[in-house]
């Protein structure tokens, strides 16, 4: 297609609503998904951290005597 003005590119033929709704969607999504992977990402690193020091503090101490 070719728009004779900008106008024209932005109401795409009369199915703007549907083209420009399409890529709100997406990118929505998108931003979405990587703010979800964040989290995640925040909630299993603070588990390892809990999880390493509960292992730490259960292991018995062993110092060797001199």
């Amino acid at each position: 297609m070719i728009w004779q003005s900008w106008s024209d590119f932005f109401t795409m033929g009369g199915y703007a609503l549907y083209v420009w709704g399409s890529f709100v969607v997406v990118f929505g999504c998108m931003a979405g998904e990587v703010l979800l992977l964040k989290q995640r990402a925040k909630s299993i690193r603070t588990q390892l951290v809990s999880a390493h020091k509960a292992r730490a503090s259960d292991a018995p101490h062993t110092r060797s005597k001199q």
